[in-house]
């Protein structure tokens, strides 16, 4: 079962990466290099293994939904200060 769990989640990640890399064919405004694509592929990895994590060891439906938002809380923030640099900080490139 956890198996499963995983490869649907890689499958998951594998088809949000793809968007991208569909849009860089198509126009010039999109230009992401491999590392890109490795550093999103991780933090949407971990940001799905988190949640899987909590759906399946906490019981309380409210517990989930807190701790599951607070996961995205936080992948949000890292997406926006990778992709703008919201922070300013040496983390975004800046």
């Amino acid at each position: 079962m956890r198996t499963k769990r995983l490869f649907i989640l890689v499958l998951i990640v594998g088809a949000i990466l793809l968007i991208p890399f569909i849009a860089m064919q198509f126009t010039t405004e999109v230009n992401w290099t491999a590392s890109d694509f490795i550093i999103m592929g991780i933090l949407l990895l971990v940001t799905g293994l988190g949640i899987d994590l909590v759906l399946r060891k906490v019981s309380k439906t409210q517990n989930r939904l807190l701790i599951s938002g607070i996961i995205l809380a936080v992948f949000f923030v890292i997406w926006a200060e990778l992709a703008v640099g919201i922070f300013g900080s040496p983390f975004a490139g800046s």
